[in-house]
């Protein structure tokens, strides 16, 4: 089996990893308030089923589900690690959000994308340029400079802070190697298609752990924002699929590792205007700039090649 290549349309994968990365940058938030009313099982069975009918009646309707002839040539074993590993990030993301908070699991969770640009690199070949190899260096002193402050509440509040991290980090390294394989499923099937699969799958895996019944009894905020954490999987990961049909993995990758921002500005924002629901993040001065450097690296990583 030969390795997927984009299609040239960097443009249209550019827009298309900002798209992901605002609304993954913003998803953390609706979680949390979600997380007050319901566990982490009933949630990721809720995102996935929902995300599941939503896709799965937009194909039909334009008559777009996976075929037989390219079902059967499909890749099951990649397709099964794709899935698998899909099913393990969302359940560890919200158990690490849950015992840190918005911000740190955002930005713990951007191991993902690196991961996945180093893994873009060896496996499908990707190169970096100089400049890129320098934005490298810039994004990597930003998350030092952010990590500082993070680092001491870890210490700090050792019982809830290091396990949430441990987590993150596992999570973070099982959405890298879903990506990876989404990216190779690309040669065999639509986006769409392998993303409904994959919700299909994952929507079953969740239900025999998830308690429906609960869903009841949240308020009208709770309910609304595990509704748009159900939309916001169907959008954001049909968004990331499709930028990888378009552009290099190692550029998508970079462009979502300036979530944390969005993250950090919603968090600020809601701790202002809606201090119960949501607590304020105490930033230094030296996280601020950190936060601006993985921005810039990022970008950096993402433009730095001639002829894009």
């Amino acid at each position: 089996m030969g390795l997927h290549s984009s299609s040239g349309r960097w443009r249209l994968g550019l827009a298309l990893s900002l798209v992901t990365a605002f609304l993954w940058g913003i998803l953390p938030i609706a979680l949390e308030i979600t997380l007050q009313g319901l566990d982490v099982y009933t949630v990721t069975w809720f995102r996935f089923s929902i995300a599941f009918g939503i896709l799965g009646l937009y194909l039909a309707a334009r008559q777009q589900l996976p075929p037989r002839a390219k079902l059967r040539v499909t890749s099951w074993k990649l397709l099964a690690v794709a899935t698998v590993f899909l099913a393990i990030n969302y359940l560890f993301y919200l158990q690490g959000l849950a015992q840190t908070s918005p911000a740190n699991a955002q930005v713990l969770i951007q191991l993902a994308p690196v991961l996945m640009g180093v893994g873009a690199i060896v496996i499908f070949k990707e190169r970096y340029t100089l400049q890129q190899w320098v934005g490298v260096g810039v994004l990597s002193t930003g998350f030092v400079l952010f990590f500082h402050e993070q680092l001491k509440m870890a210490i700090a509040n050792a019982s809830t802070y290091l396990l949430g991290n441990l987590i993150l980090v596992i999570a973070a390294a099982t959405w890298a190697v879903y990506a990876l394989a989404q990216k190779q499923l690309l040669q065999q099937l639509p986006s769409s298609n392998i993303m409904l699969l994959i919700y299909g799958v994952c929507s079953g895996l969740f239900a025999p752990l998830a308690s429906p019944h609960l869903l009841g009894n949240l308020t009208p905020l709770q309910g609304a924002t595990l509704l748009f954490c159900a939309l916001n999987t169907v959008v954001a990961y049909g968004a990331f699929a499709e930028a990888l049909e378009h552009w290099d993995a190692s550029r998508v990758s970079a462009i979502l590792a300036t979530t944390p921002i969005v993250t950090l500005v919603g968090v600020t924002l809601m701790g202002q205007f809606l201090p119960r629901l949501i607590e304020a993040e105490h930033l230094t001065y030296g996280a601020i700039v950190g936060a601006l450097l993985v921005v810039f690296g990022s970008m950096s990583i993402a433009l730095g090649r001639k002829g894009v």
